[in-house]
């Protein structure tokens, strides 16, 4: 199928990863403003289910196309690249998006360099151009303080990266009739091998959690932290931080919320003494319901807040404790 929105789709032990619904959701908001095919590659040793394929065309994609090798089993460069340029020489898709993953983000700046075109990384928006239907890409930039949109004119495809976690993953439409094609890949480029492969053994699990307790610099020490930590207990909720408070090493790396951190959509987010920053707004801004805490009226995390408490946090938040262990509340239930 020539042309149209490509993604790059991504699958571990022949399951698809929740990154490749997540672009799906991506490519199907801009077909509604450009109509165009929306397809879906896949790179993956043999024995990927027929069914794992035809959830992508369940939820949206009109055509799958899998690339087939045992040397696809990890990512490694080489392979992934040569297979990726063969799709995109041969179809020519007009947009290509991917996760900025480990895998995207080596993948996709790889590629531009070979196709001769560009790419912007880390997009937390993106659009059709009336007037052109250019793919406007949006992310922050100048270290954070304002937000770029970036237009490839003249050379194609036009690629960008998404943070993963920053959109809802596609629903399924219904049982949907789409093509999917499956292609033995052999490569030439094997000037490296996977020897072993061991899986992250980090466990903090900020981006499945449902509900999440966020602190920010206005915590102001951290022996404040075995309160949130309480109010987090009560909530069912783990626990999260800005920048500044992984800085400061009041909490580790991996609750590091914002562009150098996770992106997280839990159903609830509780932001306690967060500012707003645009670095940490990107992280967050796609959760469910976002309720701030903040003594500082004009703080920008109410800009994007469903409920906001100005206040004092050290009043607020053992008011809050002594609520839901006389009352309940809504998320404990």
């Amino acid at each position: 199928m020539k042309g149209g929105i490509w993604i790059v789709a991504e699958a571990f032990s022949g399951k698809l990863e929740a990154v490749s619904f997540e672009l799906l959701t991506r490519a199907l908001a801009l077909k509604a403003e450009r109509d165009m095919p929306v397809c879906a590659m896949l790179f993956a040793p043999p024995g990927v289910p027929d069914g794992e394929l035809q959830r992508l065309v369940d939820c949206g994609a009109d055509a799958v196309y899998v690339l087939e090798s045992p040397a696809l089993e990890h990512f490694t460069s080489g392979p992934f690249a040569e297979a990726f340029l063969r799709l995109v020489r041969e179809y020519a898709p007009e947009i290509v998006l991917s996760g900025a993953t480990s895998t995207g983000r080596t993948l996709l700046p790889y590629a531009a360099m070979k196709l001769g075109t560009g790419l912007t990384a880390d997009c937390t928006r993106l659009g059709i151009e009336a007037e052109t239907g250019l793919l406007l890409q949006t992310r922050p930039a100048i270290g954070g303080n304002i937000m770029a949109t970036i237009k490839c004119a003249k050379t194609r495809p036009q690629m960008a990266t998404v943070r993963p976690r920053s959109s809802r993953p596609a629903p399924v439409l219904g049982r949907r009739a789409g093509e999917i094609v499956r292609l033995a890949a052999e490569f030439d480029d094997m000037r490296s091998q996977v020897i072993s492969f061991v899986p992250s053994a980090e466990t903090t699990g900020i981006q499945e959690a449902s509900r999440l307790v966020v602190v920010g610099r206005g915590i102001k020490r951290p022996e404040t932290l075995p309160m949130i930590r309480e109010l987090a207990d009560l909530l069912g909720a783990s626990v999260g931080g800005t920048r500044e408070v992984v800085d400061r090493g009041w909490l580790d790396y991996p609750h590091q919320i914002g562009l150098s951190g996770r992106t997280v959509t839990p159903d609830l987010y509780l932001g306690i003494g967060v500012s707003g920053a645009i670095q940490h707004l990107a992280g967050m801004q796609t959760s469910g319901v976002i309720v701030a805490v903040n003594s500082d009226p004009d703080a920008q995390i109410f800009k994007v807040s469903d409920f906001g408490i100005r206040g004092n946090l050290f009043e607020v938040v053992p008011a809050l404790i002594r609520e839901i262990k006389e009352g309940g509340s809504p998320w404990t239930k």
